[in-house]
């Protein structure tokens, strides 16, 4: 039998106090990486997720695998080969809008090909994510902070530690890229030069998706960027260490995005997934593709645009 009174808690006699143990853990420095590369092989409590989400996820396989009837879903995929080449076509560019809108409305989330962006820069990115947390924890302690008041490109295992129901099996780095510019000398030299390119690429490809999702909303094409939806962006790098008992804890709690729009690079062990029709959904691991997830705020300023049409922002972890 388990007491519980505030921080602590205790079990057949030993009492766990959950805010040492975070701030033991927060004060290393070396986040998440640091306890994989210690040899942990027991999850440290404050992990433990408070959820029974595997429970649920198992749950829902379960359903799934014994339903005839089900068809598997998955999330749209939006091509923009055609559009890219010849963005002038109308024709052309009025199906992609469609199929935003379509995708906007119904899942809040899609899948989008052939965008324009190499895959040597998508994939130079991800390595250059690797390189910043996996080199030496001394050269990752002075960026360690919470504090993006003061400081615009920072590191720790999770910005909410000690808010969060639990703590999650990760590590991030922030960098708020604007406005103003950020100063690239602020970025780490292991990923430097590859996340200033990659954010000049994916700053356009925002820019060309909020035009197309303002007139998927019947509006001028500049309306949502005159808005000021593209004025501030930032880039999150995330990382997911090995996990000894993964059964136990979670990468990232189940969440929407409080942004305007997302754009997600991932590898290809992937992980994503989306609350849909009761129901969690992995999303793609497509060589070369992104995902889109429209935010909260995207989906608040819709509501003072127009009334025609919704846009959806979904649950996802």
């Amino acid at each position: 039998m388990d007491a519980i009174s505030g921080a602590s808690e205790v079990s057949g006699g030993n009492t766990y106090d959950r805010t040492k143990e975070l701030k033991e853990f927060d004060e290393t420095k070396a986040g998440v990486k640091g306890l994989v590369d210690s040899g942990v092989v027991k999850v440290p409590r404050i992990f433990y997720n408070s959820h029974d989400v595997h429970g649920h996820l198992h749950e829902a396989e379960s359903i799934q695998s014994h339903s005839h009837d089900q068809i598997p879903l998955s999330i749209p995929t939006i091509d923009l080969k055609e559009f890219i080449t010849d963005n002038k076509n109308s024709n052309q560019r009025k199906k992609v809008v469609d199929q935003i809108r379509e995708a906007s409305e119904t899942w809040g989330f899609f899948e989008l090909t052939n965008h324009g962006i190499p895959i040597s820069i998508l994939d130079e990115m991800l390595q250059g994510t690797r390189r910043f947390f996996e080199q030496d924890i001394e050269l990752k302690k002075p960026l360690y902070s919470r504090d993006f008041t003061n400081r615009r490109v920072l590191y720790n295992a999770q910005f909410n530690l000690y808010s969060s129901s639990n703590a999650e099996w990760r590590d991030t780095l922030g960098c708020i890229m604007s406005p103003p510019p950020l100063n690239p000398e602020e970025v780490p030299p292991v990923c430097r030069d590859i996340l200033m390119e990659y954010n000049k690429q994916v700053q356009s490809l925002g820019n060309t998706l909020f035009e197309l999702l303002s007139e998927s909303l019947e509006l001028s094409n500049k309306h949502l960027i005159e808005m000021g939806c593209a004025d501030g962006h930032a880039i999150t790098c995330l990382y997911y260490p090995a996990c000894p008992e993964p059964e136990l804890t979670i990468g990232i709690n189940s969440h929407a995005d409080s942004d305007f729009l997302t754009i997600l690079l991932q590898d290809q062990i992937g992980g994503l997934q989306i609350h849909y029709q009761n129901q969690w959904v992995d999303a793609p691991t497509t060589p070369g593709a992104l995902v889109v997830n429209i935010g909260d705020l995207l989906q608040a300023s819709r509501s003072s645009i127009i009334v025609n049409y919704k846009l959806f922002s979904f649950t996802q972890k």
